[in-house]
């Protein structure tokens, strides 16, 4: 199967110019193509990942992906899906995100790859160096006013304002596809719905200004969810890609969680399982969803894409545990991940009795309240069902030394750190 056609089982192709001119050129020749990730911050998040695994599986069908790290558009802004203005950062700033988000990237690319290695390239190469006179005279004058306002990106914010600065993000972004076209022979750019505009206007300045050039462009739907609730975000906020600030474990439950109304699609999207394998797991969701076997395969691949196998597997232990009550088999950095955000007392002294633990971390609300919940068999310490009312709580109850995790009733966990 061609990638296109890959693409469009798997719901991926949003817009794309030249179907035809794009399917015979990429039938011939390994092509270049390139996606522009713009440096808003130090990783990128899940939110990311499908323009990301795009270039991959481009690349898996002999292609040649560029990762272009917006160094110099970072310090603009795109306007782009946004409301208001962006608030810009600091050179210093947008140079360490980019170095950060270089790193991630390399993750999903192969870049010793026989034949069609990947390649990263930095905007701020062509774009720092850049005096306004060039800028102007060279490539502004390619741009017409009505043609740039036409454009959803700029449509979008005329009523509520929008600068110069970030009027001009649109030229800066055509700019790079000249540029990666001239360079490196790009000839394809994707990105997000809404980057059509950044993109044909791209194609547009490679037309005037490279004789007999063809350039393609093709985007990727936006990732929405059933219950119009927005794609990546928790009560936590975003799920990033970085594990120091979304861990493996809480990575692995957001895909777990998947409605499902929207585990295929977010299978066919994210994973690179076969159309049969996916086939196979829709049918299985429709016959016995109780068994959530198309998220446990969802929740599975993509933590092992993001995280690696260990990392997996430690998730799915953790997850385990909290199920079944194992809390004891947990180690304190398992306890850390799967406990981040339930409710935590910090303990400084020595040995403390239960009675007293339980008012002191308000897990309780009184002392009689405390014992009701011991006799009752309500408190549970580390999984285990603790029903003495003298019970100490020693250095044998803790984990490592530096955690006990209570739970009250079946669900309510609370964790004592020392």
């Amino acid at each position: 199967m061609d990638i296109l056609k890959d693409l469009q089982f798997r719901g991926l192709i949003n817009q794309q110019t030249d179907e035809e001119g794009l399917r015979e050129l990429l039938g011939k020749e390994s092509v270049k193509l390139y996606c522009g990730f713009d440096p808003t911050a130090d990783s990128l998040h899940i939110g990311h990942m499908l323009p990301v695994l795009i270039l991959r599986r481009f690349q898996q069908a002999g292609h040649q992906p560029i990762a272009l790290v917006g160094g110099g558009t970072g310090l603009i802004g795109d306007p782009s899906g946004k409301k208001a203005e962006r608030t810009l950062n600091e050179k210093e700033t947008v140079a360490f995100f980019s170095q950060r988000i270089k790193d991630q990237l390399s993750r999903f690319l192969d870049f010793d790859r026989e034949g069609n290695p990947a390649t990263i390239a930095n905007n701020y190469d062509w774009i720092g160096s850049l005096d306004v006179i060039t800028f102007l005279r060279d490539i502004g004058k390619n741009f017409g006013i009505n043609y740039m306002l036409a454009k959803d990106s700029v449509q979008s914010r005329i009523e509520t304002g929008i600068s110069f600065t970030e009027f001009s993000y649109m030229i800066l972004q055509s700019y790079d596809f000249l540029k990666l076209y001239q360079n490196h022979g790009c000839k394809l750019q994707i990105g997000g719905s809404d980057q059509w505009g950044n993109i044909t206007a791209g194609m547009e300045l490679i037309r005037k200004t490279e004789e007999d050039a063809k350039a393609f462009g093709l985007t990727v739907p936006l990732v929405t969810k059933a219950d119009g609730t927005k794609f990546g975000k928790t009560e936590g906020g975003a799920i990033w890609l970085d594990p120091e600030k979304t861990s493996p474990y809480e990575f692995y439950q957001f895909w777990i969680n998947t409605d499902d109304r929207d585990v295929v699609k977010y299978l066919k999207y994210f994973t690179f399982l076969s159309h049969e394998e996916i086939i196979e797991l829709e049918n299985q969701t429709a016959e016995a969803p109780e068994k959530r076997a198309a998220q446990k395969a969802l929740a599975a691949e993509m933590t092992k894409l993001v995280h690696g196998e260990d990392s997996l597997n430690q998730a799915i232990k953790i997850s385990e545990a909290l199920f079944s009550g194992s809390i004891a088999e947990l180690t304190a950095e398992e306890i850390k991940q799967g406990f981040k955000d339930v409710p935590s007392y910090e303990h400084t002294g020595e040995e403390i009795g239960l009675i007293d633990l339980l008012v002191n971390s308000k897990i309780s609300p009184s002392k009689r309240q405390a014992r009701e919940d011991i006799s009752s068999g309500a408190i549970y310490i580390n999984g285990e069902r603790v029903q003495e009312l003298d019970k100490v709580i020693a250095a044998e109850d803790r984990i490592e030394g530096q955690f006990t995790v209570i739970r009250r009733g079946k669900k309510k966990y609370y964790l004592i750190k020392y």
